[in-house]
């Protein structure tokens, strides 16, 4: 879960915005790597704020898009406490998964035409074709501020150098469309939401209990409202948070005990273990873009 201070510019925030140097520093020197190009064609999705902002969904979303014109490949690189996002890209296509990106895109030229990048914006030594930017709708860039001091992992600054950025989530945000607009005119601004494909295997008179460790776990609660679940209990985890048998069993008996039916992000069910899954069911979302005739005709432009 994120700090709320990370929000707004106050007394936490301004007591580390010193140490953001650090952070300033790391970008910069990043900045002076000779970028290498690839013969299979890239496009990285990536995000400014640390958290979930989407970037995994909207990779899904761009392989349906592309998976009939290029031999597409995901690249997600390996990080053991991300198992369920790679699971979740698995289930979707062809994967590569690597300690090194470069390393990754050096395996994916031998059999593909175009590598789906889950994440890597700020690893500067390696050429995009399309370079994405995905920012949480409610959240923004919240106070502006790089780590710690704020969400940032790189200054708001660095939309100048990017394609396209995606506003995921219910939030009609015009406030933050004016502010990437200030800092690149022509970056083209997508909206999307996330919508359920598995509703109808839910009885919404039903009673729920909800749990989850994602980046944003506002949007999956955001979700469940907007599609009328009703929601008694919830548990939120850190991001990529491992679930105890202890926790689970607990859950379990404050479901059983108010008779509630237990729901979860795909992302946590796939963490789980096999034992762990059983009367638990999970909503499949996908990611609505917006206008997305339009970007079928950039895509064609870029790509």
């Amino acid at each position: 879960m994120k700090p709320n201070f990370w929000q707004t510019k106050n007394f936490i925030s301004l007591f580390l915005y010193p140490l953001t140097l650090i952070t300033f520093s790391i970008n910069f020197l990043k900045k002076l790597n000779i970028k290498r190009n690839f013969k299979i064609k890239t496009i990285c999705i990536g995000n400014l704020s640390a958290g979930g902002t989407g970037k995994t969904s909207l990779a899904v979303e761009l392989n349906e898009l592309l998976k009939d014109k290029f031999k597409t490949v995901f690249i997600k690189k390996r990080y053991i406490n991300q198992k369920d996002e790679y699971n979740l890209l698995k289930k979707r296509g062809k994967i590569i998964s690597s300690n090194s990106r470069i390393d990754a895109l050096k395996a994916a030229e031998k059999n593909f035409d175009l590598a789906i990048l889950d994440d890597g914006l700020q690893q500067k030594n390696i050429k995009y074709d399309l370079k994405i930017v995905c920012i949480n709708s409610y959240e923004g860039f919240g106070n502006n501020f790089l780590l710690p001091a704020g969400p940032l992992r790189e200054n708001s600054s660095e939309l100048k150098n990017y394609d396209i950025v995606f506003l995921n989530g219910f939030k009609k945000n015009q406030k933050i469309k004016k502010k990437i607009k200030k800092i690149n005119k022509n970056l083209k601004i997508f909206d999307s939401i996330y919508e359920p494909t598995n509703f109808k295997e839910y009885n919404i008179k039903n009673k729920f209990l909800f749990f989850c460790g994602i980046g944003n776990p506002h949007e999956f609660e955001n979700t469940l409202k907007k599609f009328k679940f009703k929601i008694k209990e919830k548990f939120i985890f850190p991001d990529h948070y491992s679930i105890s048998d202890e926790i689970i069993d607990n859950i379990k008996d404050k479901a059983n005990k108010n008779k509630l039916k237990i729901i979860t992000t795909e992302k946590d069910f796939l963490r789980l273990a096999k034992k762990q899954q059983k009367d638990i069911n999970y909503l499949k979302v996908k990611l609505k873009i917006q206008n997305i005739n339009k970007l079928k005709k950039f895509l064609k432009s870029k790509i």
